[in-house]
């Protein structure tokens, strides 16, 4: 079996880097072209020493130079919709994980695929034990009836809430089909209360020095449980990545999340 060709947008970010990296040690994948909004050079070293690919701002141009079977896509909102309209026109499939996507984006997203023939992965989060801890809470949600998230992240994230936590907000509310109680307190418009999503407050810390954590606190009388999961580093997010590209190929139309992928 041939190798994926996948192409990476926005290579030169902080996960881009990352998944580059991943990518050029799967030995089912192989990294054939890569773009940057102000790419230095025609060309990018892939870090196996492999050797260099095609690397240029022009999306649609390192598309029809690399035929790529996959595209992955870190990087911004602003930056994602366009990017996903160039690739399915290609034929592209897509892994997307790019943070601050509304539900009319990812609704966008799956109009695309769907005209254009090809399948797409789209998800919060690609930490495995991000999806795992979502899933946990879900369960909990049937049978605890209040919750509070508190996710934290490094300083430069764009958004806020997160795209995880928003999720699971929306998830847990669906997993247990009624709405949760809220405290007194909860009731009252006290700016320290954070967000509420789904009848769930929602708090979000900026800080450097962290990465990207989340806790969900459930409370009952006398009792209180959390799930809570820590991404120590980037790499954390690549098993689920690489996942994504080997499935995406397979499959047409979209995914939304990685739990329908490890069959949660």
């Amino acid at each position: 079996m041939n190798p994926i060709r996948v192409v990476v947008h926005g290579a030169l970010g902080r996960m881009g880097r990352e998944i580059v990296n991943a990518l050029c040690q799967e030995p089912e994948t192989r990294v054939v072209g890569a773009t940057e909004m102000k790419a230095p050079a025609d060309h990018l070293d892939l870090p196996d020493g492999s050797g260099s690919v095609p690397f240029s701002a022009n999306l649609d141009q390192v598309l029809a130079e690399c035929e790529p079977d996959v595209l992955v896509d870190f990087t911004t909102a602003a930056a994602t919709l366009p990017a996903a309209r160039t690739a399915t026109t290609r034929g592209v499939n897509l892994v997307i994980g790019t943070t601050g996507l509304s539900a009319a984006d990812v609704d966008e997203i799956e109009r695309l695929v769907t005209v254009g023939g090809v399948g797409a992965v789209v998800a919060p989060n690609f930490a495995l034990g991000a999806v795992i801890m979502m899933h946990l809470a879900n369960i909990a949600a049937k049978y605890l009836d209040y919750a509070e998230i508190t996710e934290l992240h490094h300083d430069r994230k764009a958004d806020a809430p997160s795209g995880t936590a928003l999720n699971t907000a929306r998830e847990m509310v669906k997993a247990r089909g009624r709405p949760f109680l809220r405290s007194s307190a909860a009731e009252k418009a006290f700016p320290s209360r954070g967000e509420t999503v789904e009848g769930v407050n929602v708090h979000s810390v900026r800080l450097p020095g962290l990465l990207a954590h989340q806790e969900v606190i459930f409370g009952a009388p006398g009792q209180t449980l959390t799930v809570r999961h820590d991404t120590i580093s980037r790499e954390c997010f690549m098993p689920g990545v690489i996942l994504a590209v080997r499935e995406v190929v397979q499959r047409k139309g979209l995914v939304r999340g990685l739990d329908a992928l490890l069959g949660l």
